[in-house]
């Protein structure tokens, strides 16, 4: 597949790193000349420095035979341009743009993309896609990681692994025998920073970061088994009125379950903004790193802070004084994946990245076939794919113990009809099930070839 990325910063850079590790034709424009040669030095693409949005960098960068133009750069403007000229000129049958704007994503006004006005195939919203990250993050708040999947009747949970888990020393083999009836599955494991896919004998450590994919009904025993507790989220200060702290709060008010919010935004013209926007939830202007201000928005008594500014370094601090000041549970949006491994030291219990989530939200429409669902895990080491199985994939009707899957790769859950079945190495996979699959991220390639979704992209 011939694929043009717009825009070589965090998202058009990882998005080219997967898709030419995948043997596609990548090529990256940006007329940023720097990002341009680091893309091309550290990749297998080709790179073009100049203005996407003109329609002559496009031709040098092969859009009379691209299949697919993702148009990620810093401008909701250009990208919708980029889109409108690949349609028009070059007639790429595929556009997906990212967009930030809340007006340009109002469903109101979604008639707007149609073939015949401005021709994007698939909106992204960063924003959005992180408030939907926030609130996951907020439902399991014993986890520092959660995605939903199978149409939400599993969810594959990150759980920091302490000295008081019951199951610590304890080989994974152990765990199935021990609870027979649990629909729960380790799939990944991160020990001294290096992710790797679990066999039966290993054993999961103090200071081990697990990955466990698990069905709905069986969360609460899990997160027993795993020595973690649930509790709903009552009260929540969010740190930042931007659009995604507007976002999430609108969310809180529109559930049927209700949880009292409060906003602290330090820009005035924001704060007025959200005031105006919101009901219920309270907006404090003033600065989130004034513990005088933390305490007058209750932080002490509420079950978490949510720190989601666009600045990393107040995100962190914030964090860290409402922990300082009793709030037991803080989450921050992290920009820098440099900054993740100092979250443990400092006390803060989940983040939030938000380039992962839109890197799993294109990746999710790039893999357009029998993949329903793709989510991109730490610093894209690895992929939890959702798909449906082919009648021409190698996998179809064999037992799991006879498919020769690459080490890196484990069976999380498979959908029969409308259950959700526990992998074990005899159950029989068939055409027509939906098999969710840990992926590191040099057999990925491998995992759609036994999926054979390269076939029916388009």
């Amino acid at each position: 597949m011939k694929v043009i990325i717009c825009g070589a910063g965090q998202v058009g850079w990882q998005i080219a790193r997967h898709l030419s590790g995948e043997n596609n034709d990548v090529t990256v424009v940006d007329n940023n000349p720097d990002l341009v040669a680091r893309a091309t030095e550290t990749l297998d693409v080709q790179g073009i420095a100049g203005f996407a949005s003109y329609p002559d960098v496009l031709d040098s960068a092969g859009a009379r035979d691209a299949d697919m133009i993702i148009a990620a750069t810093y401008s909701d403007e250009v990208n919708m341009v980029i889109c409108q000229v690949a349609h028009s000129i070059f007639s790429i049958p595929r556009k997906i743009a990212r967009l930030r704007a809340r007006s340009y994503l109002d469903a109101i006004y979604s008639d707007l993309y149609r073939r015949d006005h401005m021709p994007i195939d698939v909106v992204i919203s960063p924003e959005r896609e992180v408030a939907e990250a926030a609130l996951q993050r907020l439902s399991a708040p014993a986890a520092f990681d959660i995605e939903t999947f199978l149409e939400g009747r599993a969810q594959l949970l990150g759980l920091h692994i302490t000295e008081d888990c019951p199951v610590v020393n304890t080989p994974l083999r152990q765990l199935t025998d021990l609870f027979s009836t649990l629909r729960a599955t380790v799939v990944g494991i991160r020990r001294d920073r290096r992710l790797f896919a679990p066999e039966a004998e290993d054993q999961l450590f103090p200071g081990d970061d697990c990955y466990v994919f698990v069905v709905n009904e069986d969360v609460p025993r899990t997160l027993e088994v795993f020595g973690k507790s649930m509790k709903t989220q009552e009260r929540v200060v969010i740190v930042g009125g931007g659009n995604v702290g507007l976002a999430v709060a609108r969310r809180l008010e529109s559930r049927t379950r209700k949880v009292r919010a409060k906003i602290i935004e330090k820009n005035r013209k924001n704060a007025e903004r959200a005031a105006d926007a919101l009901e219920r939830t309270i907006v404090l202007n003033g600065d989130g790193l004034d513990t005088a201000l933390l305490a007058e928005a209750g932080v002490d008594r509420a079950d978490a802070i949510l720190a989601i500014t666009d600045d990393d370094k107040t995100n962190l601090l914030a964090s860290v004084r409402a922990k300082a000041q009793g709030c037991p549970m803080a989450i921050a949006l992290i920009n820098d994946p440099t900054l993740v491994p100092l979250l443990g030291p400092l006390g803060i219990d989940a983040y939030i990245n938000p380039r992962s989530t839109t890197v799993s939200s294109i990746l999710r429409h790039i893999r357009h076939g029998r993949v329903r669902g793709v989510y991109s895990i730490g610093d894209a080491e690895a992929e939890v794919i959702e798909a449906e199985v082919l009648s021409t994939s190698p996998i179809s009707g064999r037992s799991i113990r006879d498919i020769e899957f690459p080490e890196g790769v484990l069976v999380g859950g498979v959908l029969k009809g409308d259950k959700v079945v526990k992998p074990t190495g005899a159950l029989q996979i068939e055409e027509g099930d939906v098999v969710v699959l840990f992926a590191m991220a040099a057999d990925v390639p491998e995992v759609e070839r036994l999926l054979q979704v390269s076939i029916d992209y388009f």
